[in-house]
């Protein structure tokens, strides 16, 4: 099966779910930035339940701005107040440890184009998880897709599907319960290489 996606920030689990199941993933490139999606935000488990961390932007006065052409807003420290809330949230998962030196570099380095970010994230995702996914990009934006399963809905956080994946231990699940479709982070970290299995086994839900 062939996807198209949109590159988000640290994906959710409904996204990495899709993305393992294809055999080729086209990642959406040519798209006009929307406000309220996953473009700019993921969602972690922290120690008071769900917790959003969202990427402050340069917004444009122009109506429409190509996501492409976003950039983020570096004079905010948000990569900081983003690596503290990882470090909070995960300091006691299994995994965080193994994988800590890998992923603070990404919130030190300054980007300045939000997409450019998130394949940056996608790409140190795939490492962790050490998986090859067949990636290519689009060339141009098509409203209708015909050739691909179009999964580019999943990164729309206002009308998000309610996905029941199955649950997996959680650092805080003892106090708030599982929360479903988080962020990819909170799988890795809790799982480990064990995360690949785990998102195999939940394509049914999709």
């Amino acid at each position: 099966m062939n996807i198209i996606i949109h590159p988000t920030y640290f994906p959710n689990i409904a996204n990495f779910t899709a993305m393992l199941k294809a055999s080729k993933v086209t990642l959406e490139m040519h798209d006009n930035y929307q406000k309220q999606t996953y473009r700019n935000r993921t969602h972690i488990y922290g120690a008071n339940g769900k917790l959003q961390l969202s990427i402050p932007i340069i917004h444009s006065q122009k109506e429409r701005q190509k996501y492409s052409d976003i950039k983020i807003y570096n004079a905010e420290k948000w990569q900081l107040v983003h690596w503290k809330s990882l470090e909070s949230a995960y300091r006691t998962s299994p995994f965080f440890e193994f994988f800590e030196d890998d992923f603070h570099p990404l919130f030190t380095k300054e980007f300045k184009f939000l997409l450019d970010f998130n394949l940056k994230c996608l790409e140190l995702v795939c490492d962790s998880l050490q998986i090859d996914l067949k990636f290519s990009k689009t060339e141009i934006y098509e409203k209708t897709i015909s050739e691909k399963t179009d999964y580019r809905p999943l990164a729309n956080a206002r009308k998000e599907t309610p996905f029941s994946f199955d649950a997996y231990t959680q650092v805080f699940g003892d106090k708030h319960g599982f929360i479903s479709n988080v962020s990819i982070l909170d799988l890795l970290f809790n799982e480990g290489t064990n995360a690949v299995n785990y998102l195999e086994n939940q394509s049914k839900y999709l």
